[in-house]
């Protein structure tokens, strides 16, 4: 999992060029701060961009392809011999 960068936003709005109104980036890694700007650049075709835990969080909502279990993640024990020290 890596960042996507800006020229990678830059170079996918010119492919859309006369053919998309808007774009959608989907990455299981992240996007760099630049390519976040250059996604919401003004005058320019919006892209949409996910990242990777976006991408969970949509899979989640959706069910696709998880499965979902809920556990603790704090186990907390007794040290019975503290205790009986008292």
């Amino acid at each position: 999992m890596g960042s996507v960068s800006q020229s990678i936003v830059r170079d996918f709005r010119g492919a859309m060029v006369g053919r998309a109104d808007k774009g959608l980036i989907i990455t299981t890694g992240t996007f760099t701060r630049e390519a976040k700007k250059e996604a919401k650049r003004d005058g320019a075709p919006v892209i949409d961009l996910m990242d990777g835990k976006d991408l969970a969080e949509k899979l989640k909502e959706l069910k696709l392809g998880v499965d979902i279990e809920i556990e603790l993640l704090e186990k907390v024990s007794l040290k019975k011999d503290w205790f009986s020290s008292l």
